[in-house]
């Protein structure tokens, strides 16, 4: 089964690509939701991931709706800014897909709102700079990935 990560519209290619790797290096499933902001044949999209990316097994979905479906019954992990529960306060089973939104909005309101019980997010005791809005999609990624990982596989 395993752990899954989506992004939803991810929108820089070197993100997507890092993520990528930190996905091949882990085994973890990776999904791409909704419009992209960049092509999947981007050269910074392929250097990112450096020569990783035929060791990753990544899923397109064009809607959330299309990913729901696809990975059901999955418990979906929603990781952001706005949330409340810090995500080592979450305990990550088998099967989860933790799911992160685009670099500059982050997830959808109506997302954060439907999926509030599993919302979960880092903290950043810095973030009372104004300039620090939120930690890099990469980072971020690789952050919950490895707690879940922790949890369910003992690493």
């Amino acid at each position: 089964m395993g752990i899954h990560l989506a992004l939803i519209e991810p929108e820089i290619p070197p993100n997507t690509g890092n993520v990528a790797r930190l996905c091949a290096a882990t085994g973890t499933v990776l999904h791409l939701v909704g419009r992209l902001g960049f092509r999947l044949d981007d050269r910074s999209l392929r250097r990112a991931g450096i020569d990783y990316w035929p060791a990753v097994e990544w899923r397109r979905h064009v809607s959330f709706d299309d990913f729901e479906m696809a990975i059901a019954p999955a418990r979906l992990i929603c990781f952001s800014a706005h949330a409340e529960r810090l995500y080592t306060g979450t305990r990550y089973q088998d099967g989860d897909c933790l799911v992160f939104g685009s670099e500059s909005r982050g997830l959808p309101q109506a997302l954060l709102e439907r999926f509030r019980e599993t919302a979960v997010t880092i903290p950043m005791p810095g973030k009372s700079a104004p300039q620090v809005r939120s930690l890099n999609l990469s980072t971020a990624a690789g952050i919950g990935l490895y707690e879940a990982l922790r949890q369910v596989h003992g690493w």
